[in-house]
């Protein structure tokens, strides 16, 4: 079974078919992609390869981690599944993180006043 392998510190400006060349040199490349900017189309860097087999994708690590594309040396490595990478933050929300809490001037209370509930009254 094929290897899905991370490429990061690609050049901006790399395509998955210059990806695709340069992992060729390991072995067959089953897919090569570039993840691109969805607005400006310029590369972000990173992408991913899948070869076609274990023996091939350990071969493109031990070969091409270092190796200078466009003078710049990428890093090639095993890509871990989404689930996997751990908690990245994010987030907030809830009572007491940012963004989430009770808005407004004092108060807390539906019951009139300048309070920061959510009541439905129009108060002018």
């Amino acid at each position: 079974m094929a290897k899905r392998l991370f490429v990061g510190k690609l050049p901006y400006e790399a395509t998955s078919a210059q990806l695709e060349e340069v992992f060729a040199q390991a072995g067959k490349v089953v897919s090569a992609t570039v993840i691109t900017d969805k607005f400006t189309g310029q590369g972000k860097g990173f992408g991913f390869v899948e070869m076609s087999t274990d023996e091939e994708s350990e071969n493109a690590i031990r070969t091409l981690n270092g190796y200078s594309m466009n003078g710049r040396p990428i890093v090639v490595n095993e890509a871990r599944p989404q689930e996997d990478r751990g908690n990245r933050g994010g987030g907030g929300g809830g009572r007491d993180g940012f963004g989430g809490g009770r808005g407004g001037y004092g108060g807390g209370d539906r019951s009139g006043g300048h309070g920061g509930g959510f009541d439905r009254q129009k108060r002018w």
